[in-house]
């Protein structure tokens, strides 16, 4: 038995199309959602506080799922991982559309989370598995962070559009059904690439915990998704709720967030060859400090609006630009043996602080104001700059 892969006989278009549904949908089942968000507790007779745990619960299962689901992977195979995954997406997605109480609701949203990271698990594990050694990872890679920051622009318009014709479970169905053609095109043409004698060696994590650049460039990641994270928890209670907009006008204004980030990517390749990797992150958290400055100024000033409220989240989508471009870069170097496992604890940790922390700023403050926003970021923000300045005192600047 090789310890090889097998061939994948498949063009790049062929592959890209058969894996980049999987990876869209994760996200999508998040940002197509939100737009009804501050209409769900009247919907489902509860409280905000829960309402919020549909988006928390997802958020937590995606990174834990990273740790589940990879090992299964390589027992048993990327192909099951990646169907049997997709098949609980599609369930969970047309179960929540029959939902209308709290606690089901909840359940069948970190279902779908856990349908949902199995499948991401399944799809990069393929990738690595069949492009490690190939020019076409670059591709696939850059297509895939191309395909998601479009995500965030068009899913609210989408979830709005869909909510106000056909009703709120419209959008559950709409994931579903999206996701029935996407699992059968992989039952037909995914062929499993996992090594058929890969070792199964144990790591511990801890040696990887220890690493001070781990750490920080982790917390750097988690600051950047955990601003983000906040932002669209927070952005429809303060601009539908409070500023009057509807769900619509909400959804354009978020997608102008989601613009920013897109026009910047394009950058940040030239950015951190300037800058290097500690001066990107330097910057990235500077972004979001005076992002959270103007955010506090606009709150204490002025009721909500775009210009108070959008406005500042423009500046903090740059910061996460310039902080995302390197933390992976950042905070894996020194673990090129043990990759998979740096890969996922790296992530795992990002969803866990995102979703605890960023959870515990919109309950603790006002969820329907700026401030879980700014308080979050500027305590992130602080913590990172703190851990980089002792990063460097251990050592040079890396390029």
């Amino acid at each position: 038995m090789s310890p090889k892969p097998p061939v994948w006989a498949l063009s790049l278009p062929t592959a890209l199309l058969l894996m980049a549904p999987f990876d869209i949908l994760a996200s999508l089942a998040m940002d197509i959602y939100l737009p009804i968000v501050p209409a769900m507790p009247g919907i489902l007779g509860t409280g905000p506080v829960v309402v919020q745990l549909t988006l928390s619960l997802y958020m937590v299962m995606l990174g834990l799922g990273q740790i589940l689901f990879g090992p299964i992977s390589d027992r048993i195979g990327r192909r099951p991982v990646l169907v049997g995954g997709a098949l609980v997406f599609a369930a969970a997605s047309f179960c929540l559309a029959a939902s209308s109480t709290a606690i089901p609701f909840v359940a069948l949203r970190l279902l779908q989370a856990v349908g949902a990271s199995a499948a991401l698990v399944a799809t990069f594990a393929t990738v690595r598995d069949v492009y490690a050694d190939r020019p076409e990872s670059v591709v696939i890679y850059s297509l895939f962070s191309s395909m998601l920051a479009f995500v965030p622009a068009f899913g609210p318009i989408a979830g709005a559009l869909l909510a106000d014709r056909f009703g709120w479970r419209s959008i559950f169905v709409t994931l579903g059904a999206l996701a029935v053609p996407a699992v059968l095109h992989a039952s037909l043409r995914w062929k499993e690439t996992r090594p058929t004698a890969a070792p199964m060696a144990r790591r511990s994590f801890l040696p990887i915990l220890r690493s001070s650049a781990f750490r920080t460039y982790t917390l750097g990641f988690s600051a950047a998704m955990g601003t983000f994270f906040v932002f669209f928890s927070t952005a429809p209670r303060v601009l539908i709720g409070k500023a009057g907009y509807s769900e619509l006008e909400f959804s354009f204004a978020f997608a102008t967030v989601a613009a920013a980030m897109i026009i910047t990517a394009p950058f940040a390749k030239r950015f951190v060859a300037r800058w290097g990797h500690r001066g990107s992150l330097l910057r990235g958290m500077a972004m979001l400090l005076l992002g959270a400055g103007l955010l506090s100024i606009g709150q204490l000033s002025t009721p909500p609006s775009f210009w108070t409220f959008i406005a500042p989240m423009w500046v903090m989508a740059i910061g996460i630009v310039l902080t995302v471009s390197v933390t992976a870069n950042g905070a894996l170097e020194e673990f090129g043996d043990i990759a998979g496992s740096a890969v996922a604890l790296h992530f795992c940790v990002q969803s866990l602080v995102v979703s605890i922390g960023g959870t515990l700023a919109v309950i603790q403050l006002q969820g329907d104001t700026a401030w879980p926003l700014a308080t979050f970021s500027s305590i992130m923000a602080g913590v990172v700059l703190i851990e980089l300045r002792r990063l460097g005192l251990r050592g040079p600047a890396r390029a």
